[in-house]
């Protein structure tokens, strides 16, 4: 039975596990789906980690357009949930791609939060690449001074860069950072900053009144500021990614987000949670070490690689 099938291993595609569900037997277009066919369809996108929005849209939009009689082969079944994917992903209003243009007057401020592990520090140096390809001038800011460790990385990546990077000393004030950081940006004429956060625990409140500071101190000496908050979030991690996004969406007012460690799709679902669950807009998807292991999100072209 369809529902027997759910739990086969990772090594086959999504597309695969849905079309093993939906496509029971030859009749199964025409009669329409049982209780039976839905509920395995429903584990099949909740393994996949589509989250329990993004799953009942799915399977609502597959029952539905059975019932009308328009899936009639599997190419339609394949079309009519890419394009639903694809929709979600999009949002109601899909944001400008990209990030914010270096401004007319003074530095523009790119601002990264995110918990630790995500490739947070690795992702503020992709970033830059980026930028300096874009022939914009960076300065990189280490403001996570929880931990001496994650200085260092940023220290490096600058030195690999070759841009300068403003740091405080280990246990110092973040905020401060952030402060030197843009007041160097202007003295030297650079015209983008990129601040890294401490990897801060969402369940701990101290943590992000302390990152609210920041971002209150950044205001402050740069009005209009940050320009971008980017949420950084590793896409394999299902819905922990979800409830991180909520938390610091209560903390800051992210303007997108990049998903790391994408390098596969075997949870990619988790993509089109983040997106339906949280609102906020996919930048970027971090598919690997390198730095030009950074690429702009392109719903449809997202949606193909996750069902394939």
């Amino acid at each position: 039975m369809a529902a027997d099938r759910v739990g086969e291993p990772r090594k086959f595609s999504l597309w695969q596990r849905l079309k093993r569900v939906a496509l029971t037997d030859v009749g199964a277009m025409v009669r329409g789906m049982n209780a039976a066919d839905l509920e395995a369809l429903e584990r099949t996108l909740l393994e996949a980690d589509f989250g329990v929005q993004a799953t009942v849209e799915l399977v609502q939009t597959v029952e539905d357009e059975v019932r009308r009689g328009r899936l009639k082969t599997e190419d339609d079944l394949k079309q009519a949930v890419t394009n639903r994917i694809v929709a979600m992903l999009d949002g109601a209003a899909p944001a400008p791609a990209g990030l914010a243009r270096a401004a007319d007057a003074g530095p523009t401020v790119l601002l990264f939060v995110g918990v630790n592990g995500v490739g947070k520090t690795t992702s503020v140096a992709k970033v830059a690449a980026r930028l300096l390809r874009d022939r914009r001038s960076v300065l990189l800011a280490a403001a996570d001074t929880y931990r001496a460790g994650a200085i260092q990385q940023l220290q490096t990546w600058a030195e690999r860069l070759q841009v300068p990077c403003v740091a405080g000393a280990p246990g110092g004030d973040p905020a401060a950072v952030a402060f030197d950081a843009i007041e160097a940006a202007t003295t030297r004429g650079a015209d983008t900053v990129l601040i890294d956060t401490a990897g801060r625990l969402h369940t701990q409140d101290g943590l992000m009144d302390e990152l609210r500071k920041v971002v209150r101190v950044i205001g402050r000496k740069r009005p209009g500021a940050p320009h971008e908050t980017l949420l950084v979030l590793d896409g394999t991690v299902g819905q922990n990614a979800v409830q991180q996004g909520r938390q610091f969406g209560q903390a800051v007012q992210p303007t997108g987000i990049i998903l790391t460690k994408l390098d596969g799709t075997a949870r990619g679902g988790a993509v089109v949670a983040v997106r339906k669950e949280l609102g906020f807009p996919i930048k970027f998807i971090g598919t690997g070490e390198t730095l030009e292991a950074l690429e702009p999100f392109d719903a449809r072209a997202f949606a193909g690689r996750l069902l394939e």
